[in-house]
């Protein structure tokens, strides 16, 4: 019988880990994700990037996936090799970025492949992507731009030679867009009765 509360922890910790089962749907990931509506919702009180944003990047980025990490290179077209950067967890942080959100935030035992973590980071991002560029906190479009190419690079406008990076932003924002709908017609189930909806 000692072994039963072990089963279950390791039952609760795989479910927690797996991406949601229907990743095309807010309502359906929040129903199925307990908890992290909430999160998402104090990432936006906090950060002012809505939900509907940062589930679209996280999307994007690692497909729901706590560990997802780049493909690795093959050396001679066979042998695995070393992978293209060090980007790692639901928002693929590089470790430089992570550090740096890190030193900023205090939040020295924060993990990329922690579901918190990562939303938190996207939120953070998206507040110096407005603070740095004046990109609004809801343009997915050219937040997702500023995400993956950098401040720097947004500002160089290096997106403007990569057509495929320029479709991949277009197909983030037309996702969010369909989020932030479908949000919209389960407010009342998600918000708590005593709180208003925020967007």
């Amino acid at each position: 019988m000692r072994w039963i509360p072990l089963l279950l922890l390791l039952v609760l910790t795989g479910c927690a880990t797996t991406p949601p089962s229907n990743m095309d749907n807010s309502c359906e990931i929040f129903r199925e994700k307990n908890g992290w509506y909430d999160v998402t919702r104090d990432v936006y009180e906090r950060w002012g990037v809505p939900p509907h944003v940062q589930l679209a990047i996280i999307h994007q980025e690692s497909r729901f996936q706590y560990d997802a990490k780049p493909p690795r290179r093959k050396l001679l077209w066979v042998i695995p090799w070393f992978r293209k950067s060090s980007a790692y967890g639901f928002a693929q942080v590089k470790d430089s970025t992570w550090d740096w959100y890190r030193e900023k935030t205090g939040k020295r035992w924060a993990s990329r492949d922690d579901f918190e973590d990562a939303v938190d980071f996207i939120g953070w991002y998206g507040n110096m992507t407005y603070k740095t560029l004046g990109i609004s906190k809801w343009d997915t479009y050219k937040q997702y731009l500023a995400y993956h190419e950098g401040h720097g690079g947004y500002r160089r406008g290096t997106y403007q030679s990569k057509p495929w990076l320029i479709k991949v932003a277009g197909r983030v924002k037309a996702r969010a867009s369909r989020y932030h709908t479908q949000l919209s017609g389960c407010k009342d189930e998600l918000e708590s009765s005593w709180r208003l909806w925020p967007f």
